[in-house]
């Protein structure tokens, strides 16, 4: 709104009442952000599906965030896109054909028709058949694709699917509350124009759909602090992880324990990330903001508060380079919305008051306090200890030493790798690990190679 004023700046042509004084957007101040362009891509509809009463995932939060970046009026700062889903052709650029045939056809009338195949699909109390489920992937799926379009084209310096980041899926089945895998399908796109793409997961749990698909690639380098203790879902993500063939020391984890605070996550994020980034080279960075790493989060065991996340958002950002930034995990609602709000915030570059708008549908959500900023830490034990920390950051670090540097790619109109796995690389392989002694893998850790190896492009 503008107000025009007398030009002795006296007795305004408009005045507002005090209700509306009360009422208006709490934004305190709004830096240039370097003339970054960003772009929020949005579908309403994808908030209306329910997993469930008693499932713990809730799309219902993206409305919530979408009603705090409106109540804020955050949205007069950056481009708003109303995506449209993606295609089945699209889809099946990761995925396979017979499960996307499945999850198109299955209903909650017809699923035990499709019995036989729930194993196969990995369908059950996590991943559940509900009415819409195709449609519901498509659109979250079609806004992270929305983004990386945007990117590609330079229409945006930094694209947002608080929608997206659904990590877990696989390219034959459903994961942790994930059908079809967005990140995926983002930077397949990204690397028919990027040499090199950066993916980051600062989800509570391991980013291993991501890990899989570009596990024997150099063209992806994944990175993902979660919690680790070989039990928690969904069982994978130590150090030993590190990729294979051609994505040897490309696959980069960091497994924490229960109750990490925000300066000792804060810290260990900064000095990982950054020798990352400036010893692989990426071209574009895609972060997965998972909240379920909050404190207080029903699923939940770490301490963050959402400044400590927000933080996490703002580092990636001040590197410069093409970004997109998607959702993920987190299941107490209100506190999901607040951070991917607060987050949506930093990356404006836009200060907020930390008491929410009043005026905001759902308001009674965020009660009792009714802030920005609740205290979430506190509530769980910190079991990482600072010698443990250290010997964390010093085991991934050591995976950068065998890289000479980002690798160079001959850029085609798709990369070679997209179209299938490379076989040449897969002879190479076999016949490596032929030639040295079995005490040098376990048989565990080969066997999950192999799954992983299989599962690239195929």
């Amino acid at each position: 709104m503008v107000v025009s004023t007398w030009p002795d700046k006296q007795n305004p042509t408009f005045s507002v009442d005090e209700q509306t004084q009360r009422n208006t957007v709490r934004m305190i101040s709004k830096g240039d952000n370097n003339g970054l362009k960003i772009s929020y891509h949005n579908n309403e509809d994808v908030s209306r599906y329910h997993f469930g009463a008693r499932h713990p995932m809730k799309p219902f939060r993206l409305m919530l965030t979408d009603h705090l970046v409106l109540g804020y009026g955050m949205h007069e700062h950056m481009d708003f896109y109303k995506t449209r889903e993606a295609t089945e052709e699209e889809i099946l650029q990761f995925h396979a054909s017979d499960y996307i045939d499945f999850l198109r056809r299955v209903t909650p009338e017809n699923k035990n028709d499709f019995e036989s195949v729930w194993t196969k699909f990995n369908i059950g109390e996590d991943c559940p058949i509900f009415d819409g489920i195709y449609d519901y992937c498509r659109i979250y799926a079609g806004g992270s694709l929305d983004a990386s379009r945007k990117l590609i084209s330079g229409q945006s310096d930094i694209a947002i699917n608080w929608s997206g980041g659904l990590h877990h899926a696989k390219k034959f089945e459903a994961s942790g509350f994930c059908y079809v895998n967005d990140i995926v399908l983002s930077i397949l796109n990204l690397l028919r124009y990027h040499p090199r793409v950066l993916y980051i997961d600062i989800d509570l749990h391991h980013g291993d759909g991501v890990q899989e698909a570009f596990y024997s690639t150099d063209r992806v380098m994944t990175l993902s602090f979660h919690k680790y203790n070989g039990e928690f879902f969904p069982g994978t993500g130590n150090f030993e992880e590190i990729g294979t063939g051609l994505g040897t020391h490309h696959s980069l984890n960091v497994p924490l324990r229960d109750g990490i605070d925000d300066q000792s996550y804060i810290q260990l994020f900064q000095s990982i990330v950054d020798p990352v980034i400036n010893t692989y080279r990426p071209t574009a960075i895609l972060l997965q903001c998972g909240a379920d790493s909050l404190g207080c989060d029903r699923l939940g065991c770490f301490n963050l508060n959402i400044r400590a996340h927000g933080e996490c958002v703002r580092f990636v950002k001040s590197f410069g380079l093409p970004m997109i930034v998607v959702g993920g995990g987190g299941y107490t609602p209100r506190n999901v919305s607040r951070a991917w709000a607060y987050e949506t915030s930093v990356l404006l570059d836009v200060e907020l008051d930390s008491k929410l708008p009043s005026e905001i549908p759902f308001l009674n959500y965020f009660g009792p306090d009714y802030s920005l900023h609740p205290n979430l830490a506190g509530k769980v034990d910190n079991r990482n200890t600072r010698k443990y920390l250290e010997k964390v950051r010093i085991r991934v670090l050591e995976q950068l030493r065998y890289l000479n540097g980002a690798p160079s790619v001959q850029m085609q109109v798709a990369p070679p790798d997209i179209e299938g796995f490379m076989e040449d690389e897969e002879d190479r392989l076999r016949d490596e690990r032929n030639d040295k002694s079995t005490d040098t893998f376990s048989v565990e850790q080969e066997s999950r190679d192999r799954v992983r190896t299989g599962e690239h492009y195929v």
